[in-house]
Order: C-alpha cells, then structure tokens, then sequence
C-alpha cells in the first residue's frame, strides 16, 4: 500500500465508500428491470517509480446489464514522480519537483435505452507541492429531456450552494467550456459542473474543499438513479438507437483527443482498461 498522510488517507477512503454505494444503487436497478448483472471488480497495481516503494493502484469496476449496457466505476490511489515533460502541466509540479500523490473516483455509465442519458462523474485529490480536489459531473443524452437536465443541475446547484468552495455559475459555465468538442464544434452533453485546483493549504481549506467534493458525490448519487428509472421503459426505435450510437462516437472522440483524466491517466501508468472504461461498448461514424 503506497504511504498516506491523514488527508489523503481520509480522501481514498471516502472515494471507495461513495463507490460501494454507487455500485450498489447501479445494482438494484437491474434487479429492478429483472437482471441479474453485477459489478465484476479487477484489482491493479502500478509499478513503482524509481526511488518509491510503491506505486499503489486501485480497482475497476465494470457492469453489463439490461439497463446499463456498460458502466465502469474505478477507484485508484497512486504515487510516484511524473515524466519530466508532463511535471510542467501539473499544478504544483514540475521537472525538479515531480513527485505526486492522486486519489479519486472515476464513473462513466453508457445506457441501453437511448432515452436515459449516459453520465460521467470524477472527483479526486491530488499532492505535488500543493494540494488540490478537483471534479464534476455532467449528463449526456443522446435524447434530452428538460426534466433531466433540471433535476440534474439542480442537484449540483444545490451542492454548490450549501458549501461555500462552490460556485455554481463559475462551474456549471466550465463544465460547458471543459465539455465541448471543438473539432465538431458541439457540445458533448448537456452540461454539469466542472472544477479544479480547489488548493487545500491549511486544514481549514481541506476541510472546506473536501466537504464539497463529498456533496458533488452525494449529489450524483441522489439525481442521476431517478432519471434512469424515469426513462428506462420508454420504447425506443431504431432512430433512437441510431441517434444514441452517433452521440457515442462524439462522446468517444472527446474523451480520447480532449479529455484531461485519460491524458493523466495514460501519463502516470495507470491501468489502460481503467483510463479507456469511459469509451462506449458500440458506436457509429458516418
């Protein structure tokens, strides 16, 4: 197990927890539609840098079902020192300094039914000579409904709300700006909140920072099961399946040129079937 500090330690455990409860909502509703998929869950390692005793790791989980047709929900928590080229882009970090820590929790749901949205959600704290939590969530229907799309953002709004490090129009507007495909110029979704580099330099910051990381996990995991069970019975065409399996190839596209986590992940050793769970199972290019 790689070393930890209490914050860090603190942050791991709370990742996995809100894991745990995720996996278990996802579950029920297949129960609820008469499936028996589970989560079927892969341990790894990384490989200890030079100079470190461990690389640690972390866990993906991966479900096929009748409703969700591919979910993964990873956890890891590594260490190590990033290549010299990539130190630079990290926050805190850079070629004489590239030692870093990262834990976090990462979910991306791709659905049967074109009527319920896909979603992605990722919360994490990272060291390196500063310290940081960054995040967010955001909804992708290749059908939108308004009601959806409220009940979501409200959900975030409201977690930005009670805790005094969010701030909802900042982060719902870079949610918009992070999620957009310039190449297509479209948006990938229907927005969320996105945020970063919430710097924890006292107990008193963590606290604050890592209290609103936790209402963005609470959030999810209050808004995003009612909208599936909302549409997950509605017919659905083969114009719906075939608007849902162009979306994929937009969501596809952004996650492999523009996304940040896959870049980090890809950078930092990590698992490649954790870092590429976010792609979806079957898509469609003209």
């Amino acid at each position: 197990m790689i070393a930890m500090d209490e914050q860090q330690r603190a942050a791991r455990i709370w990742f996995e927890s809100l894991r745990d409860r995720i996996c278990a909502a996802f579950e029920t509703i297949e129960q609820e539609a008469g499936s028996d998929a589970r989560f079927a869950y892969t341990p790894w390692t990384r490989e200890a840098d030079a100079g470190h005793e461990s690389g640690g790791g972390g866990v993906r989980g991966l479900m096929k079902g009748r409703v969700f047709e591919k979910v993964g929900v990873n956890v890891s928590t590594v260490g190590g020192a990033f290549n010299p080229e990539f130190a630079g882009s990290i926050n805190g970090a850079s070629a004489s300094a590239p030692t870093f820590f990262a834990t976090g929790i990462s979910l991306v749901a791709h659905m049967a039914n074109p009527h319920v949205p896909a979603v992605h959600m990722n919360t994490r704290f990272l060291t390196t000579t500063k310290r940081w939590f960054g995040g967010g969530a955001d909804l992708n229907p290749p059908i939108p409904y308004a009601q959806d799309t409220a009940d979501f953002h409200e959900a975030l709004q409201m977690a930005c709300e009670a805790h005094p490090p969010g701030d909802y129009p900042r982060f719902s507007q870079w949610a918009e700006e992070y999620f957009w495909i310039p190449h297509r110029q479209v948006a990938r979704g229907v927005g969320g909140i996105f945020y970063d580099h919430l710097e924890c330099p006292d107990a008193e910051s963590f606290d604050a920072a890592f209290a609103f990381t936790r209402a963005v996990g609470e959030a999810f995991l209050a808004s995003f099961p009612p909208i599936v069970r909302r549409r997950m019975d509605m017919p659905a065409s083969e114009d719906d399946r075939a608007t849902m399996l162009a979306y994929r190839g937009r969501y596809a596209e952004f996650n492999l040129v523009h996304d940040r986590g896959t870049l980090f992940g890809l950078k930092t050793g990590g698992n490649i079937d954790a870092i590429l769970m976010s792609l979806p199972p079957v898509a469609t290019w003209a």
